[in-house]
């Protein structure tokens, strides 16, 4: 009997192991890419390791291409998207957890709706919105005449500065926390804000450290409605920018994979800076069920 549990062990980590490789299989191909000559990318039969290691083409992928640029268009919408999701998420999710007014629950369930609709059904009706924004790009006060924020950093920023996502995951762990701390600070003459953010915003380390690594990432990875708002080369992001690599029906593939590979990194970095957070974050909050 142990035997056969020991067979059923064996056999369940051979494929894992396997689905793990076939997973990483991209990344290692492109990690291998991006050092290898040119004449080597696609030679026949497939050549994985390079006869020669070359870090040409990440010199080439920054002189070539203003990919420095495009790196900090990125870093400061992701950054932005961070910073604006931390905020109005946690003052949101207080605010369904600790406070009761009317209309809550109901307040609350259409907030879940909304995180059921697809994000490209909103695309039109936030385009026209931004497009008509009063006073703003040449805009009249009836949002006529210009073009809104369009083509400007604020058309990508302000959509999702307070996603639905974010106010869902701030009040599950908002939840957890004991509703008595409160009520000993209102007794004392605390104003709501200041238990807010002297008393509970500190104990949810965890809850935004995570929420931060999934805004950042899905930031920094936004690709289809950046390119539909900026049409400025000088505000396009890292996504958008390799395009850049590909001109004239040819494509720089060397410089391109050497380019994936920096765009990787600040995830992978962030990842294993907060991994502690990430992980306590993920219990409390309840995302595994």
């Amino acid at each position: 009997m142990k035997q056969k549990e020991n067979v059923k062990k064996l056999l369940f980590y051979i494929l894992s192991s396997a689905i793990a490789l076939l997973m990483v299989m991209p990344f290692i191909w492109s990690l291998l890419t991006s050092i290898k000559p040119d004449e080597e990318i696609f030679s026949i039969p497939l050549q994985w390791l390079p006869s020669t290691f070359t870090f040409d083409h990440y010199i080439e992928a920054f002189q070539s291409v203003p990919f420095g640029r495009y790196l900090f268009n990125s870093l400061y919408l992701a950054v932005m998207g961070v910073l604006f999701n931390l905020l109005f998420g946690s003052m949101s999710g207080y605010a369904f957890a600790k406070l009761k007014f009317k209309g809550r629950n109901v307040i609350f369930a259409i907030l879940l709706a909304a995180m059921m609709i697809p994000g490209v059904v909103v695309m039109i009706p936030q385009y026209i919105v931004l497009n008509n924004m009063p006073l703003m790009g040449g805009n009249d006060i009836l949002g006529q005449g210009g073009h809104g924020l369009l083509n400007n950093f604020w058309a990508v920023i302000l959509p999702g500065a307070a996603g639905s996502f974010a106010v869902f995951f701030m009040r599950q762990f908002f939840l957890t926390l004991p509703d008595e701390y409160m009520e000993s600070a209102r007794i004392d003459g605390c104003s709501e804000f200041r238990i807010y953010w002297n008393l509970y915003l500190p104990l949810t380390k965890p809850a935004l450290a995570t929420l931060g690594i999934f805004t950042f990432q899905a930031g920094w990875n936004s690709f289809l409605w950046p390119l539909i708002v900026l049409n400025d080369r000088s505000l396009y992001t890292v996504q958008i920018g390799l395009q850049a690599f590909t001109f004239d029906k040819q494509t720089a593939y060397g410089p391109m994979m050497a380019a994936t590979i920096v765009i990787i990194l600040p995830i992978i970095l962030i990842f294993m800076y907060l991994q502690k957070y990430f992980i306590d974050g993920a219990n409390f909050s309840g995302i595994k069920s």
